[in-house]
């Protein structure tokens, strides 16, 4: 399909590397520390963008809809200044989660928002018709922007389901563990806080002694981009023990792999382990 071959193409574009850089550069100078965090969802453990942006798709949907059917003159216009609100914060969490994404996610997520940007631009030019009595052109110009906004909505799902951008990538891993208990290493070869890495049959799982017999067994892969926890530190945060990934700085906590800091916002998967007669055991939650 063509327009299969032209998202392809905006993932291989290495032209938007340069604007992306500066950008993702003051995206990352003023969105930082709690307030990334905020942004990213950590607080309610899970992305917030993909819900901000259903406000503007909602409301500029209905408006196109109510002036389509010739309903109501003046509803159309406040949906259309609910969605320009929504859009505003829609693009703030997402350029938040944009500017931690790979190169090859950040080209395509460019031209997502340049996209919605026009749409944004679109449905103000709506409004301001709308005041100077021309219902014509602001539906027409409304229309364009729900099509644009449409359009950024297709890229936004090739980022999420086609690039796995603001998803957990170490769920699939905990799939391929088999169920019952598995060995993972000696109790004795653990250093307190100090991680190790290990497998159960070809995955890779994170063990960091906490206690006596006190051990966290999780996906050692980070479920933001994959990066290798079992190279990150060990850090008392909050009274809690956490691993903090070498890559993005994406902070869990080992007692339940709950996402402390971004840009990672939905929980690291977690093992049960045990230990039986010196030996560290693993099974699925």
């Amino acid at each position: 399909m063509k327009i299969r071959a032209l998202v392809d193409g905006i993932e291989r574009a290495a032209v938007l590397d340069r604007p992306g850089n500066r950008l993702q550069s003051a995206v990352t100078k003023v969105l930082r520390g709690r307030v990334s965090d905020v942004l990213h969802g950590v607080w309610v453990g899970h992305p917030i963008h993909p819900v901000a942006v259903l406000v503007p798709i909602g409301t500029w949907l209905s408006a196109s809809l109510l002036d389509a059917l010739r309903i109501n003159h003046k509803a159309p216009a406040t949906l259309i200044k609910t969605g320009v609100a929504g859009a505003v914060a829609a693009a703030i969490t997402g350029l938040n989660d944009w500017a931690s994404l790979t190169r090859e996610q950040r080209r395509t997520g460019l031209v997502h928002a340049v996209t919605n940007t026009v749409a944004l631009g679109l449905q103000i030019g709506s409004l301001a018709a709308r005041r100077h009595g021309n219902l014509r052109m602001a539906r027409r110009l409304s229309y364009a922007g729900l099509a644009a906004v449409g359009l950024g909505g297709y890229l936004g799902g090739h980022l999420s389901y086609r690039q796995a951008a603001s998803v957990n990538q170490a769920e699939p891993l905990l799939r391929r563990i088999p169920e019952g208990w598995h060995p993972v290493c000696d109790l004795e070869s653990l250093t307190p806080g100090q991680p190790q890495v290990h497998h159960i049959d070809e995955v890779p799982v994170l063990v960091v002694r906490t206690g006596d017999e006190d051990v966290t067994v999780m996906i050692e892969r980070c479920g933001h981009e994959t990066g290798p926890l079992g190279e990150g530190e060990v850090r008392r945060i909050d009274g809690t023990d956490c691993v903090v990934c070498p890559w993005h700085g994406s902070t869990f906590r080992l007692t339940d792999g709950t996402a402390v800091h971004g840009p990672a916002s939905t929980t690291q998967p977690l093992l049960r382990s045990r230990v039986r007669d010196g030996l560290v055991e693993a099974a699925l939650p």
